[in-house]
């Protein structure tokens, strides 16, 4: 029998289990708990209770049943949903992580496991020295492409481990704000411009000391690539199914690491997930820009990105550019003196690489003369004219309409037909040895895209009309202040890959240390025989050959920019009311449904049009408004749809950055826009 004192009791028996290294200690404790009994109160309990006198500061309760975090201490158990029946685990927030960063390099760091994992990424950044943490995030590799690196590597070798790179003093504290000093023009570490080497002076100002100079080297400049054999084993998209595998894995930015199924000592992949980056200057952000050239190389290499043979050969040149410049010695990289480093500063100013969508332009344009372009283009129209040669019009280029006649003489009357540019998706079609400069314009209309080409007849006329519709379909003029810039990235493009193979660089190829297998893709390196590949390779290099290291990566960085494929994430969608699957490309600015089989561009929603965009997260269906009465509504196949929501996000707060601003983010802002209510 029960008696009565005890039957009136609202107390009951908790299990508890704490997480520590101390073999011949008791891990579990039953301890009697109320309802109305608090967290911090529990941890109290449970702290004097357990006989290990050490600091439990960073240990919090891990609910395993409902995979949460009890962080709010002031809670009761009652609030918290906590019953007799739950597992509670008091374990450390912080565990180690080893993160692969775009340059192959893994590191292995304390991370918090219980913040969200925006906050995670920041503390990340800041121990890697990276600026703008707002554009990387967390990737867990899908399984599609871990499946076939296995079947690939059955029969060889694990990867050796003796590049893990061990930083392992804890970050920033979470529960601290962050230090706005840390980043600011004075208290960050300082790199030489030239050779993105770190100023040893500066790097004792840098807060914890987990990254002294040699780590800041390893992440700051770049090293040989590895061999054609580790490039082929690699996994490497084929087709728009295969890539959209590659964004599957992104972490929820909104949820801590552990709710995610991070476990400790997992490794997850440190990426670039937004392609708009923001104030790179080559003398506070070495490690930023030397893991973003290492990104976008290896996406060149591993075919992620389409790119002609002759930009692959420009890519090649510059790779192989970084190599010899690394084989300089180390006095010669430290021999620049300041007055030297305030040169090239000021020469690299023109070089900084700022994609539109990172700032939101507060220039007035000047409606009473906004410039315009005249001039005689080709004109093709594969779709109604497949087998007529081009057509000669005069063009008039105004606001972000083109209008053709048939004559310049008749341009005063009405044009044949008024092409409005708004929206439209500008690819360019150019190869410079063969004297080609073509402008493909995919332009929206009710039942697909209308495709257009034009033909321009040198590099200057294709630098003016590809700059002003660029900046057409994102809705500006020529009258913006970002045209001339515009014109002046395409024309510097343009000179990269025009060169002429002198009687030096013809005879080099048999003299030359080089494996060309390792900078170009393999596409490419079953097309050309090496001696063939070097030559070619050793002809584009004379365009770079006298660049600094660091401009020479920015360059690189500015020419993937310039490709067609640049910042879209693909993802296999199906949307509502049809019956057959799609490819939904995410860009910075854009949405682009393109057709699974072909690859072409269907339709484009610009994310100026958008009015607003909500989640059903009964049925995963993303719906999204645009002006003019247009909605779609899709459901994702390939990844978790709010990945997707995320990204939409993502880029809309990205879009709110300005250099007037202080560089301490607005984190509430961010998870008002990603992080939706399931």
């Amino acid at each position: 029998m029960v008696s009565s004192t005890e039957y009136g009791s609202h107390t009951w028996e908790l299990l508890l289990t704490v997480d520590h290294q101390y073999e011949d200690v008791k891990k579990e404790f039953n301890l009697q708990v109320t309802g109305n009994l608090h967290v911090g109160g529990l941890m109290l309990k449970l702290v004097e209770k357990i006989e290990i006198a050490q600091d439990w500061s960073d240990y919090a309760f891990w609910w395993e049943q409902k995979k949460c975090w009890l962080l709010k201490t002031h809670w009761t158990l009652d609030k918290c949903g906590v019953q007799a029946d739950a597992k509670l685990i008091f374990t450390t927030q912080h565990k180690m992580l080893r993160l692969r960063l775009p340059n192959m390099k893994t590191v292995r760091l304390k991370v918090s496991f219980s913040s969200m994992v925006f906050r995670a990424v920041s503390d990340i950044c800041k121990m890697l020295n990276i600026r703008r943490s707002e554009e990387l995030s967390l990737l867990k590799q899908s399984e599609g492409t871990l499946k076939k690196k296995k079947k690939k590597d059955k029969n060889s070798k694990e990867p050796a481990t003796e590049d893990i790179l061990n930083l392992c003093n804890p970050p920033v504290s979470s529960g601290l704000p962050a230090n706005p000093g840390l980043y600011s023009k004075t208290m960050t570490p300082i790199y030489d411009p030239v050779t993105g080497s770190p100023a040893s002076s500066t790097i004792t100002w840098f807060s914890d000391g987990s990254l002294n100079e040699q780590n800041c080297s390893i992440l700051a400049l770049s090293h040989p690539t590895c061999s054609p054999e580790v490039l082929a084993e690699m996994y490497q998209p084929r087709t728009l199914a295969d890539k959209a595998k590659l964004n599957a894995g992104w972490l929820d930015s909104s949820r801590s690491l552990m709710e995610q199924g991070v476990l400790e000592e997992d490794q997850l992949l440190l990426r670039f997930k937004y392609y708009t980056f923001f104030d790179l200057n080559p003398k506070y952000d070495a490690v930023r820009i030397n893991q973003l050239y290492e990104q976008a190389r290896w996406a060149i290499l591993l075919e992620e990105i389409d790119c002609t043979e002759e930009e692959m050969l420009i890519f090649a040149a510059l790779q192989a550019y970084h190599v010899s410049k690394l084989s300089l010695s180390s006095e010669t990289q430290d021999s620049t003196c300041e007055s030297e480093v305030d040169e090239v500063e000021a020469a690299l100013s023109n070089l900084e690489v700022t994609l539109e969508g990172g700032s939101k332009s507060n220039i007035l344009e000047d409606i009473t003369d906004i410039p315009k372009l005249a001039d005689n283009l080709k004109l093709f129209r594969p779709k109604k004219l497949a087998l007529k040669a081009m057509k000669t019009y005069w063009f008039v280029f105004r606001d972000t309409s083109i209008s053709y006649f048939k004559n310049k003489e008749s341009a005063l009357g009405e044009p044949i037909e008024k092409l409005n540019l708004k929206g439209c998706e500008v690819v360019p079609d150019v190869n410079v040895a063969a004297k080609k400069f073509g402008i493909k314009l995919l332009i929206p209309v009710a039942d697909g895209m209308n495709e257009v080409y034009l033909r321009c007849d040198n590099e200057d006329q294709y630098a003016r009309w590809m700059a002003a519709c660029v900046l057409a379909s994102k809705g500006r003029t020529m009258a913006d202040s970002s045209y001339q810039p515009e014109v002046q990235k395409i024309l510097s493009f343009l000179q990269m890959k025009n060169w002429t193979m002198c009687s030096q660089a013809a005879s080099e190829p048999e003299n030359v240390d080089m494996k060309p297998e390792c900078f170009v893709s393999p596409r490419y390196t079953k097309k050309f025989k090496s001696k063939q590949l070097i030559a070619r390779i050793l002809e584009a290099h004379q365009n770079v050959s006298q660049m600094s290291l660091v401009e020479a990566k920015l360059r690189f960085i500015q020419a993937w920019q310039s490709l067609p494929e640049f910042g879209l994430s693909y993802y296999i969608v199906r949307f509502k009311g049809s019956k057959k699957d799609d490819v939904l490309g995410v860009s910075y600015n854009r949405l682009i449904r393109i057709d699974m089989a072909t690859g072409d561009p269907i339709t484009t929603w610009r994310f100026s049009n958008m009015k607003q965009w909500n989640v059903n997260w009964e049925i995963r269906q993303v719906a999204i408004e645009f002006d003019q009465n247009v909605s779609i509504a899709f459901t994702c196949l390939s990844a978790d749809c709010k990945i997707i929501h995320e990204y939409i996000g993502g880029y809309i707060f990205l879009s709110t950055r300005s250099k007037d601003h202080n560089e301490t983010l607005d984190e509430e802002l961010f998870h008002k826009l990603t992080g939706g209510q399931e």
